[in-house]
């Protein structure tokens, strides 16, 4: 009976794309800290890049929301913003992707 091995050689998917896309929205949010919500938002990224969202993607777009409400409402710059627009056009390729 043979042994599963660990792959050796490193295959780009579109989930290393989206958990790219959210490790610089995080890092944006942390960078501008000071506007208003900004803590609340950090919490919310930390939780859509939990392991129960990354197995359950269809829990993203409800916690990208958010994020993206009180980003805006605390008027977050537009990095932060550009950001968010950009996890969620990743996150967008990703479950059309996944759901095929």
């Amino acid at each position: 009976m043979g042994f599963k091995t660990e792959s050796t050689g490193y295959e780009k998917t579109i989930l290393s794309d989206l958990q790219g896309a959210w490790g610089v929205l995080r890092e944006s949010v942390v960078n501008s800290a000071g506007f208003e919500g900004w803590d609340r938002a950090l919490f919310h990224i930390d939780d859509a890049m939990s392991w129960e969202a990354v197995r359950n993607l269809r829990l993203m777009p409800p916690l990208l929301l958010i994020i993206r409400n009180l980003c805006l409402q605390g008027k977050a710059p537009d990095e932060v913003i550009q950001n968010i627009d950009d996890v969620n056009e990743v996150l967008t390729e990703a479950v059309e992707e996944l759901h095929r």
